[in-house]
């Protein structure tokens, strides 16, 4: 929860995203209206088949997912905390929790969940995820080379293969398909 005032980027940035994760009900008042970076943090019993660094402020909880914002407040409260649509974040958590949670998707544009599994997948949100950021004014040129460093296992694109990118695609994929077919007007 750190704004850059440093030429170092990437460390401060690596520095702010790894400050004490916070509780959904605490961050989202304090998000910036600020572009930036954020960090998504979960106790290692969330997905235990997935890797994650442990947070070095809080070894308690492990990172699941990196990614950037022009704005902070906007990217996370509405769309990663609303809609399935505009989130990969919730897309890839919704695929992954589709054994257990049973939820139910339709077509749009996009497969996207239904209203009542929107709520839900946002109250098991706020239940187990935490979150950190960091405000920068460039944060996409510095998003590759985090994920590098970072590994956080929910970012397919930029990670290393192996078991938890493959177990992540396949989550991504059954999420895909959940919606049936899409069915064009004749």
């Amino acid at each position: 929860m750190t704004t850059a005032g440093t030429p170092d980027i990437p460390r401060a940035a690596i520095d702010g995203l790894n400050s004490t994760p916070a509780p959904l009900t605490d961050a989202v008042p304090l998000l910036p209206r600020t572009s930036g970076l954020y960090a998504w943090w979960a106790a290692p019993e969330v997905f235990p088949n997935l890797p994650g660094l442990p947070s070095s402020a809080d070894p308690s909880v492990r990172l699941l997912y990196l990614g950037i914002a022009t704005s902070l407040h906007s990217r996370i409260a509405g769309n990663h905390l609303a809609r399935s649509g505009s989130s990969t974040l919730r897309r890839t958590l919704a695929g992954l929790l589709l054994p257990t949670e049973h939820y139910q998707t339709t077509w749009t544009d996009r497969v996207i969940l239904v209203p009542e599994d929107e709520q839900r997948l946002t109250a098991w949100m706020r239940i187990h995820l935490r979150l950190t950021w960091f405000a920068c004014e460039q944060p996409r040129q510095h998003e590759r080379t985090l994920i590098t460093v970072l590994r956080p296992p929910l970012n397919v694109e930029g990670a290393e293969h192996g078991d938890a990118c493959d177990m992540v695609k396949a989550a991504k994929a059954a999420y895909a398909a959940s919606a049936g077919p899409r069915h064009t007007r004749p």
